[in-house]
């Protein structure tokens, strides 16, 4: 069984080099071709070094096709993993520090929000270029499985602008089930769910155990569980008031919803800083710049450690192997996955990217009809959703006014700015992220005259309300296998500590 598999932004170690092994970790693809692609040469090479010698340990005969030159990895692709930060960490942090001056405290700010909107207009500009290349070179039956964020918004535009079949994959339903599990003191295996809605607002509308409905007995365990009920305060907050457990983290949550974090002094009480997901200010970018930085100085010894084993007991929970898995070998999959709604949750927009259960094989990707979300649960679902439509078009077209509207319409945002402050941070994101949006010239021309006329609103000089500072290579030193974690995971909160009492 021989076809190809494409990574783009393959120099992104956490998620290239776990998706590699879970694929080569199916004995049917030992013969697969297999290309990595990059902008950043560097990156790629260490990333490319690495993953060939984990094939060349496990006695495998691929040679990985590994280039700057993103339409030759391309060609005669079926599969193409995006893994991309467009910006990179740079573009990021002005995600993260830009709204922070206007009060708009995140602690990831990559999938809604001020710092997720402005992600969306990077990522959308270029995912629409890599699907040109797409419908250019690869296979006529291509399948882009997509991994970056904003998950919702990329797989939007691929799938509506783009002209190539995308589907959204997240690791976040399995890290809820795994929780709810946990609270009820059963095993994951023995917890059946449903989870419907958005990428990062998926609900768990169905828990089982033995044909038991445990959804009632959530809150009680959540509440009473010792560390769940520091760590994931907004969770549980949402679970009492909404009836429903959701998937995403407790600081992923807190910045998509208009309640948790609006007034600084309040941030405290809902989070916890035993580890960044649990809310921590820009929390996220942090543990991207040390993992970034641990790379760069330790890859020598990366080098010299144990490979990774193409074992079935070492494959990850995330869902792309799986996927290629059943499309190829018709062996069945159940997954959760992000794709257009089409009636799916009937109470939904049509258009909109929904995440829900899916069926793998031979067929292809089937996605039986969930029906009607439960009317709160779809309330919050639909106003992300109206965010971004707003932000897909918006990109698409580099109308300003609507990414201004999309600004208007997040919850969080909407919370804290009036619409002056709105325009004038506006102003600043764009302006600051010029090189990575070609699509605003003219927009981001006229932002820059705004902004040299003076008479601007006065901004404040705020860190957030629980920022923490970037370790230092020597402070990481003193806990390398912790460095090394964080480094190499795609799922930077797989490892939780406890909580910060």
């Amino acid at each position: 069984m021989s076809f190809k598999v494409t990574f783009i932004g393959a120099g992104s170690i956490g998620f290239t080099r776990g998706l590699l092994r879970d694929l080569l970790a199916v004995p049917e693809f030992h013969n697969i071709e297999v290309a990595f692609t990059d902008i950043n040469e560097h990156n790629l090479d260490m990333v490319t070094q690495l993953c060939q010698r984990d094939i060349e340990s496990n006695g495998l005969n691929i040679k990985i096709q590994s280039t700057t030159n993103r339409r030759e990895a391309l060609k005669d692709a079926k599969y193409v993993l995006t893994v991309v930060r467009i910006g990179g960490l740079e573009a990021f942090a002005t995600d993260v520090d830009i709204p922070l001056k206007y009060g708009v405290d995140q602690c990831v700010g990559d999938t809604l929000c001020a710092g997720g909107i402005m992600y969306g207009q990077r990522g959308i500009a270029e995912m629409l270029n890599i699907c040109k290349d797409i419908r250019e070179v690869a296979s006529p039956d291509v399948l882009l499985l997509n991994y970056a964020n904003p998950m919702a918004m990329l797989t939007w535009a691929c799938n509506k602008y783009g002209g190539v079949r995308t589907i959204g994959l997240c690791h976040g339903v399995q890290g809820g089930h795994w929780q709810i599990a946990t609270a009820l003191g059963l095993e994951k295996k023995d917890v059946d769910i449903i989870c419907a809605g958005i990428n990062h607002q998926t609900w768990y509308v169905q828990v089982q155990h033995k044909g038991e409905d445990m959804t009632g007995k959530l809150l009680e365990a959540f509440e009473a569980h010792p560390e769940f009920s520091k760590t994931e305060k907004v969770r549980i907050d949402m679970l009492r008031r909404f009836g429903y457990y959701s998937t995403e983290s407790n600081g992923h949550l807190s910045e998509y919803v208009p309640w948790y974090r609006k007034r600084p002094e309040e941030i405290k009480d809902w989070i916890d800083l035993g580890t960044w997901i649990n809310g921590e200010t820009g929390g996220y970018l942090r543990v991207c710049t040390e993992g970034r930085n641990w790379f760069e100085t330790d890859f020598p010894n990366w080098m010299q450690e144990e490979p990774f084993k193409f074992e079935a007991d070492k494959r990850s929970e995330e869902h792309g192997s799986y996927i290629i898995e059943g499309l190829e070998t018709g062996r069945v999959y159940r997954g959760h996955f992000n794709v257009v709604n089409n009636g799916v949750i009937s109470n939904l927009p049509a258009d909109a990217i929904i995440e829900a259960p899916g069926y793998v094989d031979r067929n292809g990707i089937n996605m039986p009809h969930v029906g009607d979300l439960p009317l709160g649960p779809a309330a919050v679902c639909n106003v992300s959703i109206s965010v971004q439509r707003l932000a897909v078009e918006a990109a698409v077209h580099g109308d300003d006014q609507l990414l201004r509207q999309a600004m208007m319409m997040d919850p969080l945002v909407g919370a804290v700015c009036n619409p002056k402050e709105i325009w004038q941070m506006a102003d600043e994101m764009l302006v600051a992220q010029e090189k990575w949006l070609p699509q605003y010239g003219e927009a981001i021309a006229a932002a820059k005259a705004r902004l040299a006329a003076g008479n601007l609103i006065p901004t404040k000089d705020y860190e957030g309300a629980a920022r923490l500072k970037v370790k230092t290579v020597d402070e990481m030193m003193e806990d390398r296998e912790a460095a090394r974690r964080n480094a190499s995971e795609a799922d930077k909160a797989k490892e939780r500590p406890a909580a910060a009492h």
